[in-house]
């Protein structure tokens, strides 16, 4: 399952050669030397995938984008611009580590993709088939980094950037807004899942599927309320062709630990390995990428990491709020949190990697809650920037409450179905029905969708879903719903309405290509 790593180790950056200069180094591939045969279209998507691998991405900067500024975490680091950009105050637009580094990975990934598209239907393959598991693949990819691209800088107002082939140097491509954004995005996905299988072999685990395209179409929906759309996609997965392929995993904790990854919960599944520890710096252009997740060394606890995240109080509060159905504590409080009083709310959960519960009379420890969720402590007793736990980007629980919601907001939708999906996620760490705590969430639309925003922060908190579920939910659109967010996260004091819903797109960018222009406020 590890394979797609190994090969990705020898994904060198050949894509980005467009001079018409005769003069050609040996150590590095031109384009016209390139995407001849069928191994150059499959070195090619892995280059895509490569990308995940790139700090800007999913190795490290985009988890304060959508865990550290949603409701549920914040940064009290001491490198005070990084934690700036987790409470709003946004000054330099250029700001590497927090705005231009994943803006620009993001469009490079995407310029992988267009070359994947642009030349793999020119080769000739001895299967057909073959080449579109390829296309299909690029196409999955693609749409994930515009989504990302949607999600974080897009608006109505402003104008983001729709490349679909390969581009050169100096190319200023218009801008789009938010919905032409959004489009491009269903498009690709409705090519990839014409393409995909609905599922791999063993060695090739981690490669997108016709379920990941379905369920990446679906958030996609959801973000613009198209409810019905979504949840067809989301009907396939959960009762349709690919209910056969997915379904909860028995143990809660099996969704963060790198013995039982690519589980049947896995929906998209992220590979990472410690197996090439390269360094851990930028590495922009390197040719072995550093295969680790570098999350649990920015988020560990003190002494262990650098703490540049960690948690708001207020979800452990709402966990205590009801006992399972043995009467003790959910299980998934104990496998999200580090926090005081752990070791009195669950047996044998006395250690915080190598500490004791003395630590907490420390300072630097008291009244603070710190991320467990993808954490290293349950084999070893240190984080580090090399972490083999595999990121499981969309699981099947979510595809549950997603489908639960967009059946709820559906005209006519049946709500004792919706209701019954979020059930089957408590059932699994043996939480009661909704009805039995909250129940007039399983008579009313309204308190049910309230509700709903709960139960996806206690199932899935600090797994890359809160930004775009409080955006989602028009909680950042609203005093209303901005008065509530304060309630739970501080940093909310600095939002303003109508501005930093989106970031603020990079001044670099701006500059260089007239045909953008910036976010509204900015």
């Amino acid at each position: 399952m590890k394979k797609l790593l190994t090969i990705l180790i020898s994904v060198h950056l050949i894509f980005f050669s467009s001079c018409e200069v005769d003069v050609m180094n040996p150590n590095d591939l031109e384009v016209r030397a390139f995407w001849k045969t069928e191994i150059d279209a499959r070195s090619g998507v892995n280059a895509i995938y490569n990308m995940f691998y790139k700090p800007g991405t999913y190795n490290r900067w985009i988890w304060f984008r959508y865990d550290l500024t949603s409701d549920e975490g914040f940064s009290s680091s001491p490198w005070l611009e990084l934690a700036d950009w987790t409470r709003f105050n946004y000054n330099n637009y250029n700001f590497w580590e927090g705005n231009a580094w994943t803006y620009r990975d993001s469009y490079e990934a995407i310029y992988r993709a267009n070359q994947a598209l642009f030349y793999i239907p020119q080769i000739e393959f001895a299967d057909e088939n073959e080449k579109n598991k390829l296309l299909g693949q690029a196409y999955f990819l693609r749409a994930l980094h515009y989504y990302n691209v949607a999600l974080l800088w897009g608006s109505e107002n402003a104008s983001l950037a729709i490349v679909l082939e390969p581009s050169n140097p100096g190319d200023t491509p218009p801008g789009n807004n938010v919905t032409a954004v959004w489009e491009q995005v269903e498009k690709d996905l409705a090519n990839s899942i014409t393409m995909l299988p609905g599922e791999w072999g063993s060695e090739d685990k981690g490669r997108a599927t016709k379920g990941a395209a379905y369920a990446l179409r679906a958030k996609a929906r959801m973000q613009q309320h198209k409810w019905d759309e979504a949840a067809e996609d989301l009907e396939w997965l959960v009762e349709g062709d690919g209910a056969q392929y997915y379904d909860l995993a028995g143990n809660f904790k099996d969704n963060f630990t790198h013995f039982t990854e690519n589980n049947i919960e896995s929906v998209f599944e992220i590979q990472f390995s410690d197996v090439n520890k390269a360094p851990a710096g930028d590495g922009d252009f390197d040719i072995d990428p550093n295969l680790g997740l570098n999350r649990g060394q920015f988020f560990a606890p003190p002494g262990i990491g650098w703490t540049d995240g960690e948690a708001n109080s207020w979800i452990v509060d709402e966990y205590k709020k009801e006992l399972d159905l043995d009467g003790g504590y959910d299980i998934r409080l104990r496998e999200s949190f580090f926090y005081e009083g752990m070791d009195d709310d669950f047996p044998n959960n006395d250690r915080i990697y190598r500490f004791g519960m003395d630590v907490w009379n420390q300072n630097n420890y008291q009244n603070r809650v710190f991320i467990r969720k993808y954490a290293t402590d349950y084999y070893r007793d240190f984080d580090d920037y090399h972490s083999p736990i595999n990121v499981r980007l969309i699981r099947y629980a979510d595809v549950l409450l997603m489908y639960a919601e967009c059946i709820a907001n559906m005209p006519g939708g049946d709500l004792a179905e919706a209701v019954a999906l979020v059930n089957r996620v408590r059932a699994r760490v043996d939480m009661p029905d909704l009805g039995a705590n909250y129940p007039a969430s399983v008579v009313s639309k309204d308190a049910f969708l309230k509700r709903l925003q709960m139960e996806r922060a206690l199932e899935l908190n600090f797994e890359g879903h809160r930004w775009a579920d409080v955006k989602r939910w028009g909680l950042v659109d609203s005093q209303e719903g901005l008065v509530e967010l304060r309630s739970r996260d501080a940093s909310f004091n600095n939002f303003e309405i109508g501005k930093h819903r989106v970031m603020p797109i990079p001044s670099s960018e701006i500059n260089n290509n007239p045909g953008l222009t910036q976010n509204p406020n900015y």
